[in-house]
């Protein structure tokens, strides 16, 4: 399985880090791409672990909407 779906998300969450350290607008523009990236990562994701999600979000889904 090809893990070239990792690259974005690295580089995602590396400038996710950077933003915290940022008080002005630059973390605005790092927080998009940082969004951006997450979603490319999750698009390009082989569907064996788009499937895990899918799952994992359905079943917290379910227990959040039996507690209220």
């Amino acid at each position: 399985m090809p893990m070239f779906f990792l690259v974005p998300l690295v580089a995602g969450l590396a400038t996710g880090y950077i933003s915290q350290k940022c008080q002005d607008e630059v973390a605005y523009i790092i927080s998009t791409f940082t969004v951006l990236s997450l979603i490319v990562s999750l698009v390009l994701a082989p569907w064996q672990i788009q499937t895990l999600l899918l799952i994992v979000v359905f079943v917290s889904t379910n227990r959040f909407l039996r507690r209220n």
